[in-house]
C-alpha cells in the first residue's frame, strides 16, 4: 500500500472517530473540502505543512497517520 494512501485511510479513520464531516475537517485545517477526500482517497501527494494542519486539527500525532492500521 503506498504511504498516500495510508495516509488518507488514516486521516478518514480519525476524522469519523470525531464525528467530523470532509467539510468540518475542512474547515477546521483551512484547507477546501475536496482536497481532504482527495487526500482519503490517496490521490494527493500532500505537503507536510498541510499534514500538520490536519493532525492538529484532528488532535492525533503527526506520525499516526503513516501506519496501517490492524483493525
Amino acid at each position: 500500500m503506498s504511504i498516500t494512501h495510508t495516509f488518507g485511510l488514516n486521516v478518514r479513520h480519525f476524522r469519523n472517530s470525531k464525528g467530523l464531516s470532509q467539510e468540518g475537517l475542512a474547515e477546521l485545517c483551512e484547507l477546501h473540502r475536496t482536497y481532504i477526500g482527495s487526500v482519503e482517497r490517496g490521490e494527493r501527494n500532500i505537503t507536510l505543512i498541510n499534514a500538520e494542519k490536519i493532525a492538529n486539527a484532528l488532535e492525533q500525532p503527526l506520525a499516526s497517520f503513516f501506519f496501517e492500521k490492524t483493525s
